[in-house]
């Protein structure tokens, strides 16, 4: 499928793999500032998890860059009971994109990852260098084994081949496009529809998995997609770059301004028979930030701006995981 912003004549050479998820719908949305033009696939003209035909489809339409934004993912519930899955279908994914793209002679690729995949236990800010001194936060491991997987495949192909792979480490993400399934989604999503559904049903209390103490830093997916074009274009001289908004906030304090942004006046009680996750996840952006990158959309006005987007969305039917 070529953009719906292609002109005539126009030779497409940028592969988005996964243009469906949230991060991919911001990539075309950027793309058009961008001036750039993208190549994806629908999941029934190409399974991304079969070598084959990822290397058949490389081979036709001959990509001289990939972008890998396709990925298995979940919220701690999802990761928990599916840890087989998120370890398998991830590794395939990663594993046909890239090495098809090395076989196609793509000169650059740039493999996005998580913040899970540093240690659960590190110092903070979140350096990377940190990668692979500690265990694994043990309520995501498959899916942080199979990106960190995916680091290191970059990094071996751009040490043997001189190739241009890279890998960028979002932090937590939010935005338009968001999967809004409890059992599938993110904290943001995740709080979000529990707010609204409150608002609506007039409900006394909201109920919120952990303690509320564990601190998060969240980004807007529209700074990602932004990140990911300015280095598209510079691309960093190292294989691994974390890619955050600078500062963290409180699960509780971030509830509390979901809330706030919803309009829900309820009380919000925490389940602390649940899991925290990791007690800090900051990352250190300085890498980024030296090359002249910066995030643009605060926490608030970014908060407000998808609610905005989700009331409109939900109206026509068009918010993943969520049905009126």
């Amino acid at each position: 499928m070529l953009g719906e912003f292609l002109p005539k004549g126009v030779a497409i050479s940028i592969f988005l793999a996964g243009h469906n998820g949230m991060v991919g719908q911001s990539m075309f949305q950027h793309a058009k500032k961008y001036g750039q033009t993208l190549l994806t696939a629908e999941r029934d003209e190409l399974d991304l998890r079969n070598s084959a035909d990822v290397l058949e489809y490389f081979q036709t339409y001959k990509p001289s860059s990939v972008i890998l934004a396709a990925a298995k993912v979940g919220g701690i519930y999802a990761n928990l009971s599916h840890k087989k899955d998120f370890l398998v279908d991830n590794l395939k994914i990663q594993n046909a994109v890239i090495l098809s793209a090395l076989e196609s002679n793509v000169k650059k690729l740039i493999f996005l990852g998580s913040s899970c995949i540093y240690p659960k236990n590190t110092s903070q800010p979140i350096r990377e260098d940190s990668l692979l001194t500690g265990p694994l936060e043990s309520t995501n491991e498959a899916y942080a084994l199979a990106k960190i997987s995916g680091v290191k495949l970059c990094e071996y192909i751009r040490e043997e081949y001189g190739l241009n792979y890279f890998s960028l480490m979002p932090t937590n993400l939010y935005g338009p496009g968001d999967n809004f399934d409890l059992e599938n989604s993110h904290v943001p999503a995740a709080l979000l529809r529990k707010f609204h559904v409150a608002k609506i049903n007039n409900l006394p209390f909201v109920k919120v998995w952990g303690t509320g103490t564990p601190m998060r830093e969240f980004m807007h997916v529209d700074d990602l997609s932004d990140a990911i074009w300015f280095t598209h274009q510079n691309p960093p001289s190292e294989n691994l770059v974390n890619v955050g908004s600078g500062s963290d906030i409180s699960i509780a304090e971030f509830a509390s301004k979901v809330a706030d942004v919803v309009g829900y006046r309820g009380d919000i009680e925490f389940d602390s028979s649940m899991p925290d996750g990791t007690p800090r996840k900051l990352l250190d952006s300085s890498k980024i930030s030296a090359m002249g990158w910066h995030p643009q959309i605060e926490l608030s006005d970014g908060l407000v701006s998808t609610y905005k987007w989700f009331i409109e969305s939900i109206e026509l039917g068009a918010v993943r995981g969520y049905t009126k």
